[in-house]
């Protein structure tokens, strides 16, 4: 069974920065496509940004464009999101989840079959 575990959440004040990291096991093969996701208290979950595994290639939501930077190692297990000049709105529980189907064809709008349990990120203004 696949496992995405997220860790590097915590508390910064604004303009800080923070490295959130998605490690997947569990297949004999790294999934396609990873996203990161978030949700704030009260709203519905946002896509913030996606890599396909295979070409590297990246999406970024509007609202992180120029701050957030998604990369991974080089053995392609292990997701990050580089987040800087973070801010209130920032706030939330980051989830990672994966596709086992296809790379990122639709950025964070890819179906995704696996999910991570979160991580939360608050930033103090």
């Amino acid at each position: 069974q696949v496992q995405l575990v997220e860790s590097g959440g915590g508390s910064v004040q604004a303009g800080g920065s923070l490295t959130l990291s998605c490690t997947e096991s569990g297949s004999f093969y790294t999934m396609p496509c990873v996203g990161w996701f978030r949700q704030a208290p009260g709203k519905e979950r946002e896509g913030v940004a996606s890599i396909s595994t295979g070409s590297g290639v990246t999406y970024y939501a509007d609202s992180v464009k120029g701050r957030f930077t998604i990369s991974q190692d080089n053995a392609k297990t292990t997701k990050y999101l580089q987040m800087n000049s973070l801010k209130s709105e920032d706030t939330g529980t980051y989830y990672c989840a994966a596709s086992a189907r296809t790379y990122c064809s639709g950025g964070t709008s890819t179906p995704m079959d696996y999910w991570g349990k979160g991580t939360l990120v608050t930033i103090s203004s």
